[in-house]
């Protein structure tokens, strides 16, 4: 007797019209923007094959490598305060009660705001006249422009993008602190370890999953961030707050260099990707690495 059963495959009829969007939506554009990067477009059907011309150009190009230092550094700014603030907070939120529903509730608002509405509110909050921000730090006597000068503009994007994006980080923390199961609290207690401790060996490493999955969504969203900086600064003073993302739709929709943006767009998105499996890949070995058990 045969017990060898053949596979039903018919399940995959359930995933078809899934995988028809994603070649719509994703798939095509993306062979789309191929085609164009190693094209010089000269009109709807005059187009000239160029190779890696495009390519060696953007890498070239020294605006385009200002933007990319801004970029980086912005989003290494981001991580540095989001992540730890984001954990500090999941750490004193209420754990049940309707203290932690009311908590939920207000830390979820900024979420909910578009983010070229996000860019208007700061640009008013911020102006000496009618904005509570400048109009405090002008009484201070503090001379401060998000227009003229380029630290206060700096400054102020980097407090827009935490105090809109700091909850989400605080969100998936506390999910996953939730998830830590009582007892392993009641051990702690009775081997009376210190908060610290409790922190180190039984917070810190049942965050880890969440914790990736926050810089990742961090990371990339801070490196592509477009609207909030362009509503508040539109890329200045001058080009101190011109990221990538600025300078690729300037070039794409402004210029209408098709080839050159379409190059600069798959360099982008392999830079994402790029920085993306280092930070999961470096936090998945730290993981690894880490014994078994540890002292409290």
């Amino acid at each position: 007797m045969n017990n060898n059963k053949v596979p039903n495959n018919r399940a995959w009829l359930l995933v078809l019209p899934m995988l028809v969007l994603v070649a719509f939506s994703a798939v095509i554009p993306l062979m789309t923007v191929v085609n164009y990067s190693v094209q010089d477009v000269l009109g709807p059907n005059a187009s000239f094959f160029t190779g890696t011309e495009w390519f060696k150009t953007m890498l070239n190009d020294e605006a385009l490598q200002s933007a990319f230092l801004r970029q980086i550094s912005f989003s290494l700014i981001i991580l540095a305060i989001q992540i730890p603030l984001g954990i500090g907070i999941a750490l004193i939120m209420p754990k049940r009660g309707w203290q932690a529903s009311a908590v939920l509730i207000l830390i979820t608002l900024p979420l909910l705001i578009p983010w070229n509405v996000v860019g208007s509110i700061w640009q008013i909050f911020t102006r000496g006249d009618i904005g509570l921000m400048g109009w405090g730090l002008r009484e201070l006597g503090i001379d401060y422009n998000i227009t003229g000068n380029a630290s206060d503009a700096w400054v102020t994007i980097v407090l827009m993008d935490v105090w809109h994006w700091t909850p989400l980080v605080a969100m998936l923390c506390y999910s996953g602190l939730r998830s830590i199961p009582e007892a392993y609290y009641q051990a702690a207690r009775i081997d009376r370890a210190s908060k610290w401790a409790v922190f180190r060996y039984i917070q810190l490493p049942k965050l880890t999953n969440v914790l990736v999955i926050a810089v990742l969504l961090r990371f990339m969203h801070s490196f592509m961030i477009y609207a909030e900086p362009f509503v508040l600064t539109g890329g200045g003073p001058g080009s101190s707050t011109t990221f990538l993302s600025q300078s690729l739709a300037t070039m794409a929709i402004g210029q209408q260099d098709l080839g050159p943006s379409a190059a600069f767009s798959l360099i982008y998105f392999l830079v994402i990707l790029l920085v993306s499996w280092v930070f999961y890949t470096t936090i998945m070995h730290m993981q690894k690495d880490k014994p078994p058990h540890g002292g409290a």
